[in-house]
């Protein structure tokens, strides 16, 4: 599918107001796109919005709830004529055991992460049936992965995964013009750790490695103009979900080592998060107390596989004449 390149795009964001949509809505902004920033933190949004100039508009919106979401693509359409691409970023977390978790808590993330995903994919596609485009679900490795005390994120993105390939195949099969991409962040560094509702008895973390957020807002707006159908970002995160599928109970025990890897030293700072209610929004990364990989080049070269595929042959081609020639040599008596 041909896309329109970002200077002449719309993009919708969901969850624009903090951490990998922030700096997504930045990006598409810089890159000439329109943008429509959604959230639920109203005075970010406005700030943001006024720091991008003619170029967005936002709308708040809780996108677990359909009307809102709806209202999100009515905006789209009554400034800017509609939009090209819808991304759903838009999702929290809970730290804790399963069986210490409150089930409002639960059910609310499920509400944001999975139906807010539900809601602005089936809004969007209707909109883009009628003109094509680009719908791009943000996932997790957590789609393929378990994270003990992390159960029900796991346990969304797992859900977001399989809606958003089942949507693609329908798609598919209705020959719509709509091109649907699964992102899989691996640990990116941004505020989810802080804003996440928290019961354990230390301030949770990220386990290593961590990837800064513009790594996936790259992969993101490089999807919106060149469709792929998952992308993976970070290396260390297709190492973790390869080794799973081929150990599953090697991976399993890992839980221990786990858990320990989302806790920081210290105690907790604001265990009730921002679960139920917008607070410390604004910031586009987090403070984890160890290294920020720069870069990502595994996934930097997904999203060129034909140029990563001619180094590739080259270099087998060269590793081939090496051993080849070696034996074509003559041997001395």
């Amino acid at each position: 599918m041909r896309r329109k390149p970002l200077r002449e795009q719309v993009i919708v964001v969901t969850g624009a107001s903090s951490g990998i949509g922030l700096v997504t809505a930045r990006m598409a902004a810089d890159r000439g796109a329109r943008v429509v920033l959604a959230a639920r933190s109203e005075a970010v949004l406005a700030r943001v919005a006024e720091e991008l100039g003619d170029r967005a508009v936002h709308v708040v919106a809780d996108v677990g709830r359909l009307e809102d979401v709806q209202a999100i693509a009515d905006k789209a359409v009554a400034t800017f004529g509609g939009f090209d691409t819808w991304v759903n970023v838009a999702g929290l977390t809970v730290y804790g055991p399963l069986r210490e978790i409150a089930y409002e808590d639960h059910e609310r993330l499920i509400q944001t992460n999975l139906w807010g995903t539900v809601n602005g994919s089936l809004v969007a596609v209707e909109h883009l049936r009628k003109r094509g485009g680009a719908l791009i679900n943000v996932g997790s490795i957590a789609s393929d992965l378990a994270f003990p005390f992390q159960g029900l994120y796991a346990t969304s993105k797992h859900a977001v995964k399989g809606f958003t390939d089942t949507l693609r195949m329908e798609l598919i099969a209705e020959r719509t013009p709509v091109s649907v991409t699964l992102v899989k962040p691996a640990s990116i560094d941004t505020p989810l750790p802080q804003r996440a509702r928290n019961y354990m008895d230390r301030e949770p973390t990220l386990p290593p490695p961590i990837y800064p957020p513009q790594e996936v807002a790259n992969a993101i707006l490089h999807a919106a103009e060149h469709p792929q159908r998952d992308i993976i970002v970070g290396g260390g995160g297709k190492l973790f979900v390869v080794g799973k599928e081929f150990a599953p109970g090697a991976y399993d025990e890992l839980a221990p080592a786990v858990i320990a890897l989302q806790k920081r030293s210290e105690s907790p700072r604001n265990p009730q998060g921002a679960l139920h209610t917008p607070r410390d929004a604004g910031n586009e990364r987090g403070d984890p107390p160890i290294y920020v990989m720069r870069t990502s080049a595994y996934t930097r070269a997904t999203l060129h596989p034909l140029a990563t595929a001619s180094v590739l042959a080259v270099g087998l081609a060269a590793t081939a004449a090496v051993i080849l020639g070696t034996r074509r040599k003559p041997v001395r008596r």
